[in-house]
């Protein structure tokens, strides 16, 4: 009976269990059954085992878009992840402004993520943007996202950057919100630097929370689609077409389910590999600093 009482809070991830079946692991299943598939309308397939991964693997476009991707989020990881733990650093930590800081770094985060991309897109105009207009009339400096490779990636860079760097900076304040006021009165007595006081203890302390926020800022860079999309539409050219977008445009441009399905996969095994590394890379990293 105990055993019973013990074990009878595993009823309540009965609820859990049926929502991620049918959100997550029935669509994996279609997923994969419509990889190993040529689909060439209702009712007519025809199996072709690991055809379409062949095909997905030896795809040049595919490639490029893979290298595409990696560059956006280590962009996305070399600015953000600094630029958030020096906003933290710099809100106030007593008084009224701590509850304003909060609630302006919460905003861009409220965001819809089609609507993040509607917004930067009439920002970065040349003729009515308050941004392109700028850059263009005042500072003279030829400047048009939907013709310059160049000038499209600085946009999506300086749009992702806008809406995420917020997150990064309230983890990291969190953080360092948790740590006792013990340590830096003892690093004050001690007459540490405030350089080492970061190095040696605040950096320390925020490893956990910055370990979640590498991930979920990789795991989301990574998968980004609407905000370029909106934005740039994956061009010009090729040149902001990343992973999700290129996905799309074969399952949806291309009615080609089979090969999406391949991709998909593909795709997710990219990400869950890479984010076991960082995992653990970021663990070890963890360990060495306590010995």
């Amino acid at each position: 009976m105990d055993k019973w009482e013990n074990n009878r809070a595993w009823l309540l991830l009965i609820p859990v269990l049926v929502i991620v079946s049918f959100s997550a692991i029935i669509p994996l299943m279609t997923v994969v059954n419509y990889s190993v598939q040529d689909i060439m309308g209702p009712g007519n397939s025809l199996f072709v085992g690991t055809e379409m991964f062949q095909s997905v693997l030896r795809d040049s476009r595919l490639h490029e878009a893979l290298w595409r991707q990696f560059l956006f989020s280590g962009l996305v990881l070399l600015i953000e992840i600094p630029l958030g733990v020096l906003i933290a650093l710099a809100m106030p930590k007593k008084g009224w402004g701590v509850s304003f800081s909060l609630v302006a770094l919460a905003l861009p985060l409220l965001i819809p993520w089609n609507t993040i991309g509607s917004i930067w897109m009439i920002f970065v105009r040349p003729d009515i943007g308050l941004l392109g207009a700028f850059v263009n009339n005042v500072l003279g400096i030829p400047f048009d996202h939907t013709a310059k490779a160049l000038d499209a990636w600085i946009t999506v860079m300086l749009m992702e950057v806008w809406h995420w760097t917020s997150l990064v900076a309230l983890l990291a304040y969190a953080g360092l919100r948790a740590i006792p006021e013990v340590y830096f009165q003892a690093a004050k007595i001690d007459g540490a630097s405030g350089w080492s006081t970061f190095r040696y203890i605040q950096l320390p302390k925020m490893r956990g929370v910055l370990t979640i926020a590498v991930l979920l800022r990789f795991m989301d860079s990574f998968l980004i689609y609407a905000e370029p999309f909106v934005l740039t539409g994956g061009g010009p050219g090729n040149s902001t077409t990343f992973l999700s977008i290129y996905l799309v445009k074969i399952a949806v441009g291309q009615f080609d389910l089979g090969t999406a399905g391949a991709f998909s996969l593909i795709y997710f095994l990219i990400v869950l590999l890479l984010c076991f590394v960082f995992y653990q890379v970021l663990l070890n990293v963890g360990k060495g600093a306590k010995r």
